[in-house]
């Protein structure tokens, strides 16, 4: 058996996150996921059922360029790379394969994955551009403040409990997480309007961590909060002090790295 490394992009709007949904709802369908699309065009094209091994998961309307998962291939004459093409003809236009190839059989995507990349886009103003709409967050009457939202983010690297920014129901071990950088920028859309980014790259993530913690810094920008504030919030080591949780239109799994430093969980 070989195993194969996928690198997918998906627009998660119309999905109900990652994860496949074995169990129907009220005698109906499986909610539709991007696991459950992948795995049902491997097993088109492998004639049994596979299974897809991502690296994480990702909640219901949040996007990919970069989710990475493997599989364990029982076709021998076949190149890794002919599994872009092929995966693609059976797959829906909202998932694409982007790269594939043959990693070493003990090669596991979620367990080998140094660390993960997020971005999180912002809209700003009082409207956007309609193809913005499913993959940013407008933010109405706001103009960032570049180097007040950075001065926040200063306090958002090495170990740290992040509390603060667990969604009630995470079932995580520990709330420690090991934060490589945090940061905002501005990035250009296909009009040329001003969109802020949001980067964060950590060993992992508690679940809605990302969009909690962008809730969480605009609003402290829009207030004018004193530039210690998100410092405070996060040594509080309570949900209830930080802000709201970003809505998922605007969240994308950025970049899976395997080239780092593994740490824990």
């Amino acid at each position: 058996m070989r195993n194969i490394l996928l690198t997918i992009s998906y627009d998660g709007t119309d999905f109900c996150g990652w994860q496949r949904q074995d169990d129907a709802v009220s005698g109906g369908e499986a909610e539709r996921t991007v696991q459950g699309e992948i795995e049902k065009a491997l097993e088109k094209i492998h004639k049994e059922k596979t299974t897809l091994y991502g690296s994480g998961r990702t909640d219901s309307g949040v996007h990919a360029v970069g989710q990475a998962a493997n599989f364990y291939s029982p076709i021998d004459s076949m190149p890794a790379e002919n599994y872009v093409r092929a995966l693609n003809a059976f797959l829906p236009s909202d998932v694409r394969i982007m790269a594939a190839r043959e990693v070493t059989e003990d090669f596991s995507a979620r367990k080998s994955a140094t660390s993960r990349v997020y971005r999180y886009f912002i809209s700003f103003g009082d409207t956007t551009a309609a193809d913005n709409m499913r993959f940013t967050w407008l933010v109405k009457n706001y103009t960032p403040n570049l180097e007040r939202l950075n001065k926040y983010c200063e306090c958002l690297r090495g170990e740290l409990d992040c509390s603060s920014f667990a969604a009630s129901g995470d079932d995580s071990v520990s709330n420690n997480r090991y934060i490589d950088d945090a940061k905002f920028f501005i990035q250009k859309d296909r009009w040329g309007n001003d969109l802020l980014v949001f980067q964060i790259e950590a060993n992992a993530f508690l679940w809605k961590m990302v969009r909690t913690l962008t809730g969480t810094l605009v609003n402290l920008d829009k207030t004018n909060a004193a530039e210690d504030s998100m410092k405070k919030i996060l040594e509080a080591q309570d949900r209830k002090v930080a802000g709201v949780t970003a809505p998922p239109t605007g969240l994308f799994l950025y970049e899976i790295k395997f080239d780092g430093i593994r740490r824990h969980v």
